[in-house]
């Protein structure tokens, strides 16, 4: 179900001795209500798929956490953000845990906000939020391409991942997010367009591998990201957006370093340096291409001293902040 904004969340210091140039995001987050345009800050409160994965629990808490270090972000230039609420996953009557209900509730709301001409921002919240934000970017350009007959839509998918997130299972989880949209795509009749960028070879099984094979997708290894490799990843990653029309932007938090990022679901024993995603986040944002995007993972509950929070909402405010610049942007 999905709830309205508690702006309670939003909250922090006021430097009113500095004026207009001393203001925080905080002091200018509004509400959403009719705007068309802007930068719209969605909240996944769910981690049903984490659990159905048999993972560490408590990224339903996330978007809270997210938003409550974004709130003291100062302001950059004259960026239109707004506060569209939470989609929460609850339980249903015949007893199960909601999270295709959930699922369903973000690509509706997520089709509804690009539909006005906003550029959603997902915090999250479980990775299986990726099945939501992709169906909400599909429905949109599908529903283009079926009225102005324009071509069908190249969507290139960049996630940001130690994991594939392509499993094979009875029922969907934080783990087959990817694989359904291959599917997905597959009954569209559109290409699957997937890069995944921080795989580790310690934490995706040979089945992983070959069904990532099977599909077309392009994927780095963690251990080929290193300093050495920035200038090739990046590279990659600019042949991979050139084939494509829209760009889908997954930031899977457990892709960093457990130091860096110790709040997630499954901590990454190696990782990738926060400076090199950073540069992947800005490349991707300044591309033209980038019409949606969400950070996952994110879990209070095994967070130390706020740390991954804090990750999260620099990267947060890097996308919004790229994004605000692209002429024509919200």
């Amino acid at each position: 179900m999905r709830i309205q904004p508690d702006m309670a969340t939003w909250q922090g210091r006021v430097d009113e001795a500095e004026g207009e140039l001393g203001r925080r995001w905080h002091q200018v987050v509004k509400p959403l209500a009719d705007e068309s345009d802007g930068i719209a800050f969605v909240g996944f409160a769910c981690d049903a798929g984490v659990a159905r994965n048999h993972g560490r629990t408590g990224a339903g808490d996330g978007p809270a956490a997210i938003r409550a270090m974004l709130s003291n972000m100062p302001m950059r230039g004259r960026m239109r953000l707004f506060d569209a609420g939470d989609v929460r996953c609850h339980p249903t009557a015949c007893g199960d845990d909601g999270l295709e209900q959930a699922q369903e509730a973000l690509a509706s709301t997520l089709d509804s906000l690009l539909d006005r001409g906003l550029f959603p921002l997902v915090l999250g919240g479980g990775h299986e939020m990726a099945y939501g934000s992709f169906g909400g970017l599909a429905r949109h350009l599908a529903r283009r391409h079926a009225e102005d007959g324009t071509p069908a839509p190249r969507i290139g998918i960049i996630n940001l991942d130690a994991h594939f997130d392509l499993r094979m299972a009875d029922r969907a989880s934080s783990g087959t997010p990817f694989r359904q949209i291959a599917q997905d795509c597959a009954a569209r009749a559109w290409p699957f367009n997937y890069c995944c960028l921080g795989v580790s070879e310690f934490a995706n099984t040979e089945a992983l591998f070959a069904r990532a094979r099977s599909l077309g997708a392009v994927w780095r290894r963690d251990v080929d990201m290193g300093a050495p490799h920035f200038a090739q990843t990046l590279e990659q990653l600019a042949a991979f957006m050139a084939g494509v029309d829209h760009v889908y932007l997954t930031l899977c938090l457990d892709v960093l370093p457990a130091s860096v990022a110790p709040g997630v679901s499954a901590p990454a024993a190696r990782g990738v340096a926060l400076e090199l995603v950073e540069s992947i986040v800005d490349a991707v944002a300044r591309s033209g291409k980038l019409r949606i995007a969400d950070i996952a993972e994110m879990n209070p509950a095994f967070d130390i001293d706020a740390h991954t929070a804090r990750v999260a909402a620099r990267l947060a405010a890097r996308v919004v902040a790229e994004v605000a610049a692209e002429p024509g942007s919200p």
